[in-house]
Formats: structure tokens, sequence, C-alpha cells
């Protein structure tokens, strides 16, 4: 039963639990949200972000998909074919740690945790499409993940080279730089060093300027914040490649500048410390210092090696080379806050232009000579913005007063003249390394073969399925955890059938979400990764949903993986999203939730407490998408009251479902229409939260008029009553459901149609016209909206308020803007 009964009064109540497990039953018998795919409608293709099966859901969880499902539902009201899917990121190390500890094969714990949220999920109304549902750990999924791969491998676009990584020398291990915490591994807190390992890659680069230049169709559809960091992230810079001689090499070092019109300010050369050219450079009384620098800087992570204010720290090398533009000799030493992998993993250091090279320079008492002139006023350290150049000049060239664009085109011209440099363009985007050293996760689908080299495994063998490893088994020991499973391990060569073996890394989980949204449409398909009609009819997606987190990393290598596939002929779009809605944070008590702070919200308390809808309702209501909210300060109570209220109308209604609303209340009908007609603007703007409070004034308006108006058997009541179960559906389905259920009509009620604002009742008969004299308000007026200038300015002069407050004055001047406002001026 969804209906109690007050035993006074022999009215029913609000029963939250028995309604959701009412229509719990009878939305999985109808599965009102499976797609059509039938060309019976325009398609709509909405996807968040899924989720990673690490435990139930929870609130970021919750609002992320509350919002989601708003836009899903306002599409489906609308009439619209609608594939909303489900999924889960089921790769991934905290499965496989939560294994080793419980000595299990991953597969266990994730199962567990999927089944989990999937019934979370279920009983949160979520408008999804059932049948589409995928688990990356699959090898029926990552069958097409290695399938991606090989494709990409064929292409030119994956690779292999040396590099360097983060290790633990405790557990043996390579560690994501996630799992390097101040300098330490997060398993076991021994410090961890660097180690050159042979990894895989994936040629990101190759899409530099495509990825930058594809943002223009993003704009407006994508969050600026989001644009911008994926701008950064790329990094393009035009300037210049200049060759510096290091002393004892015969061919010169390659430097890359934004500012090539600074070099007459270089007065220290500086390469990265883990960089192998410093090695090379060294001389021999320095070595052994250079040695102890070097393992200081492997302790270190890139991020904390780029923080800023971090002290500088570096070693002389014991060499010099030749600044090109003065001749100047000039040290060479190596630091930690230049990359190797970023460009030669050499810089020319401008201290009075670059903070980070004053910083070394004080610290190494090494020379500072400006060579642009700061802005006047200015006291600080190393000037970094725009003036003419100062002290840089030499026998062939000046660049002196000239402003930084000109100076940077007579540097670059005469470095070209004289064979010392050239004009290029540099992008901060490195290569994006896949290769993990661990269990669970997709085995990369190459064989490694002393013959032939690197083969990649024959499509007809895919998938590489992982060995069944457990608990003990997947505990590093100095290699991947595969290399333990030595029957796996050694195969024939799919050439020359010679004795062979796999390779024992698995991919970085970021490759199994850089192309679901293309499974989705059609997840079984034995014969392919994605039906390439079905993409084409479904894609690009429509709305993305999820956490600015993923601003940089999974949206960036998405759109890679969109951009090449595009290229090899399988996709006729070059964006996998064509719009993204990024949600706020749930935080509690002015701090993100955390069990250190004490402060976590656990969601299937709050549900178990107020309901699945006055959660949702809550987490909408708050405020924009974007923001963050505090869950301290909302009110789910508060939720549950209106909520009621809202319900209450549906058993007040008196008049026959079908009655024809035009002969009903004319204001209650205007109120009606002014909300749908506001609601919808508001949805197809995002502003949820506005759209909920105008809910609640028609509520209010409602109630109003079956209590002190027309009466509960008025037409227009049981319009304005129908139109609030719709427009709640969006974010309190099972109210809406139940609302729509005693009105009169069958399940379900999302499927019920979006109404229609009538134009001939939002005509405004009158609008209130503001009377002003010297500015203040003298009166108001209730005047046609069509009124004239010069009927509004005759009625305001017959005010009575207005005579008495011009009295005696002359007046100078009248200011009208028909119809909404009069000001006399006087003297």
């Amino acid at each position: 039963m969804s209906e109690q009964h007050d035993a006074d009064r022999g009215r029913p109540t609000y029963d939250v639990e028995a309604i959701q497990t009412k229509w719990q039953k009878v939305w999985a018998e109808l599965d009102p949200f499976k797609a059509r795919d039938d060309d019976s409608a325009e398609r709509r293709y909405l996807v968040d972000m899924f989720p990673y099966p690490s435990g139930d859901l929870h609130m970021g969880n919750a609002e992320a998909w509350a919002l989601g499902d708003v836009i899903a539902r306002y599409w489906f009201q609308q009439g619209y074919d609608v594939l909303h899917p489900i999924g889960w990121d089921s790769f991934g190390l905290p499965a496989e740690n939560a294994a080793i500890r419980r000595n299990e094969n991953p597969v266990v714990w994730t199962k567990a945790n999927i089944e989990t949220q999937a019934e979370s999920f279920r009983r949160y109304a979520i408008s999804f499409d059932w049948s589409t549902r995928l688990h990356t750990h699959d090898p029926e999924y990552y069958r097409w993940t290695q399938w991606l791969f090989l494709k990409l491998y064929e292409h030119g676009l994956a690779y292999r080279k040396q590099s360097p990584v983060n290790w633990c020398p405790n557990d043996q291990t390579v560690l994501a730089n996630e799992q390097v915490v101040g300098g330490k591994c997060e398993r076991c807190g021994a410090e961890v060093t660097k180690r050159n390992l042979t990894q895989w890659y994936f040629r990101t680069t190759a899409y530099n300027q495509r990825l930058l230049d594809d943002m223009a169709a993003l704009e407006g559809h994508w969050p600026n914040r989001v644009l911008t960091m994926q701008r950064n992230w790329i990094g393009r810079s035009e300037g210049a490649h200049v060759d510096f001689l290091i002393e004892g090499r015969d061919q010169p070092v390659t430097v890359f500048t934004t500012r090539p019109d600074t070099l007459f300010g270089a007065t220290f050369f500086v390469i990265a410390a883990d960089a192998p050219l410093a090695a090379q450079v060294c001389a021999d009384e320095q070595r052994e210092t250079f040695a102890a620098y070097l393992e200081q800087v492997r302790r270190a992570t890139e991020i904390e090696r780029l923080s800023e204010g971090r002290d500088k720290t570096g070693v002389f090398l014991g060499v010099h080379t030749i600044n090109p533009v003065n001749g100047e000799r000039i040290p060479v030493y190596a630091a930690d806050y230049v990359l190797a992998d970023y460009g030669t993993g050499a810089i020319m250091a401008v201290p009075a232009q670059d903070q980070r090279d004053w910083d070394f320079a004080k610290r190494f008492d090494l020379p500072i000579v400006r060579t642009v002139r700061p802005s006047e006023g200015f006291d600080g350290e190393a000037f970094t913005g725009d003036g003419p150049a100062i002290n840089s000049a030499n026998d062939e060239i000046s660049l002196d007063g000239l402003p930084v664009d000109e100076a940077k085109r007579r540097t670059i011209a005469w470095l070209e003249r004289k064979g010392l440099g050239r004009g290029t363009i540099n992008y901060r985007l490195r290569d994006w390394l896949i290769s993990r050293q661990r269990y669970w996760g997709p085995p990369i689908p190459i064989i490694h073969c002393p013959s032939c080299g690197e083969v990649p495994v024959p499509e007809d063998q895919l998938p590489v399925v992982l060995p069944e490893l457990k608990g003990a088994e997947m505990q590093p020991k100095g290699v991947a955890p595969l290399a333990s499973a030595v029957d796996w391990v050694n195969v024939s060569c799919p050439r020359c059938n010679e004795g062979a073996k796999r390779d024992t890394d698995t991919m970085d989980t970021f490759v199994d979400s850089s192309w679901y949204f293309l499974r989705y449409p059609t997840p079984d398909d034995a014969t392919q990764p994605f039906d390439v009609e079905a993409v084409k009819r479904w894609g690009p997606v429509d709305q993305y949903v999820g956490g600015v987190e993923h601003a940089i990393l999974h949206l960036l290598y998405a759109r890679f993986v969109t951009k090449a596939l595009h290229d090899m002929g399988y996709l006729d779009f070059v964006e996998p999203f064509t719009a993204l809605m990024n949600q706020g944070e749930v935080i509690n008590q002015g701090k993100g939730m955390s069990k250190s702070l004490g402060n976590g919200v656990d969601l299937g308390e709050q549900i178990a407490a107020y309901g699945v809808d006055a959660v949702r309702l809550t987490l909408v209501f708050a405020g924009p998408p974007e923001e963050d909210m505090d869950w301290s300060d909302l009110s789910p109570g508060g939720s549950v009251r209106f909520l009621q209220r809202a319900w209450r109308l549906s058993g007040d209604v008196t008049s026959e479902p079908g009655t024809d609303p035009a002969r009903g209340d004319d204001a209650l009908r205007k109120a009606t229409h002014k909300v749908i007609s506001e609601a919808t603007q508001l949805l197809d703007g995002q502003r949820f939260n506005v759209m909920v409070a105008r809910a609640m004034e028609l509520v209010n308006a409602t109630r109003k008029a079956i209590d002190s108006g027309p009466g509960a058997a008025d037409p227009a009541v049981r319009e304005a009553a129908e139109t609030v179960a719709i427009v709640l559906s969006l974010v309190a389905p099972y109210t809406a459901e139940e609302m729509w259920h005693r009105l009169g009509h069958a399940p379900t009620v999302a499927k019920a149609g979006w109404p229609v604002a009538d134009p001939a009742l939002l005509v405004e008969q009158t609008v209130t016209a503001v009377v002003q004299v010297q500015g203040k308000m003298r009166g108001r007026l209730d005047v046609p909206p069509d009124i004239s200038a010069d009927e509004l300015e005759a009625l305001a002069r017959l005010e009575e308020k207005v005579i008495r407050a011009i009295g005696d004055a002359t007046i100078r001047k009248v200011i009208v803007r028909a119809p909404k406002l009069v000001n006399f001026v006087v003297s």
C-alpha cells in the first residue's frame, strides 16, 4: 500500500517507503527507459561518467546522477528516443589491493560491489536503460580495449620506450604518481625512487594542434574552466629552438624558449638532473656530487619538483656552455625544477625574467641581467611582463628599445641566419604513458619474440585473458605480477612459431574509459567493438555529466581516441561529447567529507531517514549544478514536507481525467502556464534549482485555489496538479508517479509528455508601472502592457500622491519608459 490512513481523520498519509517499494516493482516490469533505436523519434544520448565499484554509492554520486537524470527525464518527457546507459569502470588498483588483503581474485570484490551499486541505482530511480550494462573487467569488454591498442599500434600511435618511473624498493613495484604521497609509497611508506623501465605509450602528441583547434566547437557547450585547463595542459607555445655548445661535446644541445628576445640575459644553463644528458656532460671531478644529488631528486614526484615556493636545489656539473648571442661562457647546472621529458630536458636560464631561475640564481650566487625594462614602480624580483628590451645588443643585432614581439622576431631571424637556432612551436602535452606493472587491468596484446621483436596478438586470438591469480600471487616481486604466471607468459610467436613471451604490463584504466561510450549502443556485440552505424545514429554523446576532476586526463584521452578512430574511418565525428556538465562537490560543515574529519554523510542513512525523492530534491534544489553545496546547510526534512504538500494535491482533485481545462479558473491556468513556460526555459538553461522553485510556487497556487478559490472540482486544479506531477517527475520520481496514479492515470508519468504553455495564457492583461518624483516612488499604476508613453504620462499626472509630491515645483523633465516607469524631475 502507498497510502496509510490517519486513524483520527481517515485521510491517507504520505508513506515514503511504501511508495518506493510499490513503484520499484512496477518500473522493473515496465522497463520504461529502454532506448527504441527505431527512427520513431529524434535521438538523444546522455552519458554519466561511469562509477568505480569501490563500495556503495556516496553523496557525490547521488548529486551527479540526480542532475544527469533531470536532463534524461526531461528529454523522455519531450518525446525523444533517449539512450541513458549504465556501466562500471571496474578495473583498477583498489580492487587489486583488496584482493591481496583478502587472498582472493579481484573479480570477487569487484562483482560484489557492482551488485551493491546496481541495487542502489535501482532504488535511487535513475532512468537507466539497463540493457546497456557493461563492466570493463569483463573479457567481452577488454577484448575490444585490446583491439583499440592494436589499431593504435598499427597506425603508429602506440609505441614502447624507456622512461623513468616511480619505484618502491620495498614492494619492488612501479607506482603511479597518485600512489606517491609525500615522496613515500602509499602502500608501505617506503621512500620512493626513480628507475628507468621500458614502457608503452600512446602518441597523443600527434594530435596536439587538433586537440586545441577542435575546442572551438565546444565553446559555450563545455564549462570555460575545463576548456582553459585543457588548453593549459596541451600548452601550445611559440618560440625558438636555440643551440648551445657545451664543453667537451661536439653536438650542440638544443633548448626551447618562448622568449628568445631574452637570450642576452641567459647567465647559466640547467639540465634536468635525471636526464641522460646531465650524466653525459658531467665533469669527472663532479660525478660523485652529481650522483648523490640525482639520488635525492629521484625521491621527488614531478608535482613536488614543479610546486611553487619549493626551495631550489642543484649541483654544478663542472662544465660551461657559450651563450650564442653574446659569446659569454656560462655555467651548466643539474637541477630538479627542470623535467627530463619536457623538451630536451634542458633550459637556458634567464633569472631576470623567470622567477624560478631568479630563485636558483640567488641560491647559487649567479649573475642576473635584466633584458626587459620593468614597468614603472615595479619592485619585485623577476619581471615577467612586457616592456622594451634593454641590455640586448651585439655587433650584429640590437634589440634595445624594441617591444617584445618585435624583439622575438628579430632574434629568431638572427639565429636562423647564423645557423644557431630556428623559430618553432612547442607543446607541454606529453605522450600518454599507459603501462602499468599491476594485475587488475587489460593485458597488453603484444608478444615479444627473440627473432621477430614486437608481434601483435592476432585479432582472432583476442581477448588475451588474465590468468587467474589471487592474494599473494599478485604481490609485487620486482616485476609485474603477470610475469609470475609462467604458463601464461610463455607462448609461441604468431609469426615464426618459436618460443616467445607475452608482454606482462597491463593498460592504464583510462584506456578503458576512453571509448566506453562507443560500446553502449551495442554492448553485447561479439563481432566488433561497436556497431559503426549504431554509433553514427547515436553519436556523439549529446550530454556528458561528471566531476571537474576529470577535466584533463579522462576527457583529453577520450578526445584523442575519438580523433584517432575518426581518422581510421570508424567514426564520423571528431569530438566525443557535444556538451559537458560538471557538478559541484557535496561537502559538510565547510569541508570535504572524509573519515579522518568525521564529517562523512552516509547516503543510505539519508535515504532511510527522508526517502529517495527528498534526497534527490534537496541536492537539485541546493543551487546551480556546478556549485559546491554544504549538506549541513540543507534541509531534506523541508523537502519531505514540500513533497507531502504536492502529493496531497493529487488526492484532493475531484474532476475526472481528461476534463477540459479551458473551462477552469483563469487565474490558476495563467499561473500554471507561466510555470510551464519558465520551467522549460530553466531546464534548457540547466537552472534546475530555479525550476524546482517554480514548481513550489505552483503547488502553493494550487493549494490556495483548492482551499479558498474555485475549489477541488475546478478543471484548472486538475491541470495544475498534473503539471506539478510531470515537473516533479524529473527530480522526485516516486512521489510524481504516485501523484499521477492518484490523478487517475496509468504509469508511467515519466512518459506523460512535457506540457506546452498556451501563449494566450502568457499574455499579461496588466503590468504595474512605477511612478517616481525625483527618483522616489510615489505611486503604482496597473496599466495595459501596450500603453503608449503619452497615455502613461497622462495617467501618472492624475495620481493624487504624485500631485502632492510635486506641489508647487516646476516639472523640468519627464522620463517615461512605457509600460514600466514614469519619473518626474522637478525644480
